[in-house]
């Protein structure tokens, strides 16, 4: 629960405030304006860690503006994404149902055309809805702003940031449009371009962009974000606007001046594994850190130094952009009615457990920075629940005054942080899934999925993970298995599930698994009543 301010005595406080002002003047019912519903303003970023922001205790990293939202809102730390990969973690963010209910489990697929999103039901419910930045989320290929707006947005300016996606990319020709460099692709390197590269001096970041930061996709997204706040606000409707930024994640470019920020930063870098280490992992945990040509687990340590100060870079780029956006807000008039989300779909290994990238159960991965602000209505401060990803979506439509879709998987979090009634029913564990290893068949890698045959070997790569206060347990089928005690090893260092010692735990997580699988869809499946 969150300090110094208890719950009790907010509500109490603001309860004393709504009856102070209902007995200033003596207007009937008739003679009020029904209150507008409250905006809502979602900031999403790509791969970013729980850990990388100041608030959230990380005493390196640069996040003014981020650590004056956390300040200012519910703040959760220890919120669990239910899919550690962008397009199905999305989804459940977008439903508030778990990834093996939504079917959308692998990246560039379609989402189901039965799915029904969240900027829809807003839509539907009266609100103008508007998405910058990186969707992710298709009916239809290909990935185009007319089918990003076929998901339930009425304004679509997009950006999925891979060169394969650029042809449908408003930023993409934007660029071209405006940069004088537009020749030079937007993810290249300083030290890749000839007459860059020949005045670059002895230490300065190898992952320095080759484009100037008034062009990257990062400033793009915030300027069209502040572009639509302004446009949007003049609408009596109330506002749905997505705001969707494509980095922190991978490659790790950054554009002066942001590159040098973290310069004489040496980082506390994750231990090496070897390949003899790799391989005490299970075995789909091994296909997947050990793909592709050059896995790299054994990466020499300024390189890896490097990429933290990139990525760490990266962040406080956004964060700029964020403060931006936030002050365009309280610059519209829009602050005190709006709901803030901020929010990030998975983290980023960064070589813990010799992977870079996502797609496990280990905290760096499942674990995300996650604020919700409403002025007067949400009680500011630290939140130590569980709390997953897909309780965003019902807690969305509470504080809207909508009704919570009967399919939601969620929880719907306002009973816990705000002035609405009801009981929050604190969660005791919290559940994620993926397909692992990942199907991915771009560039060099050919990680097709088989039917009969599964991925690389991998008969049944569809993992899942229950993660209790002190226990997380991961099941993945045909007998591999990992038990870690968070308590005594925060880190995940040492795989528990073969210990005889551990044998009563591993059967009762198992079981919640099972329980899990079987209940979470019970509204899909089991009809209300007869029709006759």
């Amino acid at each position: 629960m969150p300090n110094p301010v208890s719950r009790r005595s907010f509500l109490q406080q603001s309860a004393v405030t709504t009856g102070a002002l209902a007995a200033v003047g003596e207007l009937s019912a008739a003679d009020q304006k029904p209150s507008r519903r409250p905006n809502v303003l979602f900031i999403m970023t790509d791969q970013q860690r729980y850990d990388c922001v100041a608030a959230n205790g990380n005493g390196i990293i640069k996040t003014p503006h981020l650590d004056a939202l956390a300040a200012q809102s519910a703040n959760f730390s220890r919120a669990f994404v239910q899919a550690p990969v962008c397009v199905p973690a999305r989804a459940s963010f977008f439903t508030g149902r778990y990834a093996h209910a939504h079917r959308n489990r692998v990246n560039y697929t379609p989402i189901d055309r039965r799915t029904v999103l969240l900027p829809a039901r807003l839509r539907e419910a009266g609100f103008q809805t508007a998405l910058i930045g990186k969707l992710h989320l298709f009916y239809y290929h290909p990935p185009s702003s007319e089918n990003a707006q076929k998901t339930g947005f009425d304004i679509v300016e997009l950006h999925d940031g891979t060169h394969r996606t650029d042809r449908w990319s408003d930023y993409a020709r934007w660029r071209n449009k405006h940069d004088p460099r537009r020749d030079v692709y937007y993810r290249e390197l300083a030290k890749d371009v000839p007459d860059l590269a020949a005045n670059l001096k002895p230490g300065t970041n190898p992952y320095r962009s080759a484009i100037d930061e008034q062009y990257t996709d990062t400033t793009w997204t915030g300027d069209r974000t502040r572009a639509a706040l302004r446009q949007m606000a003049k609408v009596e409707q109330p506002f749905f606007l997505y705001s969707s930024f494509w980095k922190p994640h991978s490659p790790f470019e950054v554009p002066v001046p942001f590159d040098s920020l973290y310069n004489d930063v040496d980082f506390e870098l994750p231990r090496p594994e070897s390949l003899e280490t790799i391989e005490q992992l299970p075995l789909p945990l091994q296909k997947l850190i050990l793909r592709g040509n050059k896995p790299p687990y054994d990466m020499d340590r300024a390189t890896l130094n490097w990429i933290y100060r990139s990525y760490y870079a990266s962040i406080t780029h956004i964060d700029r952009e964020v403060g931006r956006i936030l002050q365009t807000l309280k610059e519209t008039g829009q602050a005190e009615n709006t709901i803030v989300v901020f929010a990030s779909d998975h983290g980023d290994q960064l070589l813990e457990h010799g992977l870079m990238g996502k797609n496990v159960f280990f905290e760096a991965s499942v674990r995300v920075p996650l604020m919700l602000r409403l002025p007067g209505r949400i009680q500011p401060g630290q939140y130590d629940e569980l709390v997953e990803t897909i309780d965003v979506l019902p807690t969305l439509m509470e504080l809207c005054g909508l009704p919570i879709p009967e399919d939601c998987h969620g929880r719907s979090l306002s009973p816990l942080i705000a002035d609405t009634t009801g009981d929050y029913a604190p969660r005791d564990a919290v559940h994620s899934e993926n397909i692992i290893p990942e199907v991915i068949t771009g560039g060099s890698m050919d990680f097709e999925f088989v039917p009969g045959q599964g991925i690389k070997g991998i008969r049944h790569p569809d993992a899942k993970m229950v993660r209790t206060d002190r226990w997380k347990y991961n099941y993945y089928p045909e007998g591999f298995a990992e038990l870690y005690d968070l308590k005594n090893d925060p880190h995940e260092q040492h795989n528990l599930a073969n210990d005889p010692a551990r044998a009563a735990t591993v059967a009762e997580l198992k079981g919640r698994i099972l329980d899990w699988l079987i209940t979470a869809t019970e509204t899909d499946q089991i009809a209300k009543k007869w029709m006759v």
